[in-house]
């Protein structure tokens, strides 16, 4: 359960800032825990309306809420995030794509899977609905790629390995762009 008073403080921080634009575009957000200055919130709803402003979601907490580290987002009845105590970096990301980034883009049947890590560089490929949609650029540059950079600081880039041109069931093809 979340404490009382950062609790409410990281309630109150939301319904100013990014809760209106969440909402307005078929979301919500709702908070289910704060404990050791992590934030876990529950995102509902499409996830178009929550993926692509979590990195400026991250920095509005942090900044309003004094002790707050880091915001977790899960879907509705998720897990809360593990330790990532003695996880190595592609651990880490594969962790935060399942948690954090999947559950969101499976209700467009997406999915984000980890190809390599070398030297900071972080390669994914886009399945499902994802491979070939006309907006997967928007969901890795603004979505995916500022959440990892915001968790893994030594993440050095991000490139999406997808071959676009063979995906059979984009969620949105090009001709709805």
């Amino acid at each position: 359960m979340p404490q009382p008073d950062l609790g409410n403080a990281v309630a109150s921080a939301i319904e100013r800032s990014v809760l209106p634009s969440v909402v307005a575009r078929g979301g919500g957000l709702r908070v289910v825990a704060v404990e050791g200055g992590v934030v876990t919130l529950e995102a509902r709803g499409s996830p178009g309306a929550t993926l692509p402003i979590l990195s400026r979601l991250d920095a509005q907490l942090r900044a309003a809420v004094p002790g707050i580290t880091r915001v977790h987002v899960v879907e509705p009845g998720g897990p809360s995030p593990p330790g990532a105590r003695g996880e190595g970096l592609a651990e880490r990301i594969c962790r935060i794509l399942d948690t954090e980034i999947n559950p969101m883009i499976a209700a467009h049947r997406g999915r984000v899977a980890l190809v390599d890590v070398d030297q900071g560089w972080v390669r994914i490929r886009l399945e499902g609905g994802c491979q070939g949609c006309s907006l997967a650029e928007v969901t890795v540059r603004q979505g995916i790629e500022p959440l990892l950079r915001a968790r893994l600081p030594e993440m050095v880039g991000l490139v999406d390995v997808t071959d676009h041109e063979s995906g059979t069931e984009p969620f949105f093809s090009p001709a709805k762009r």
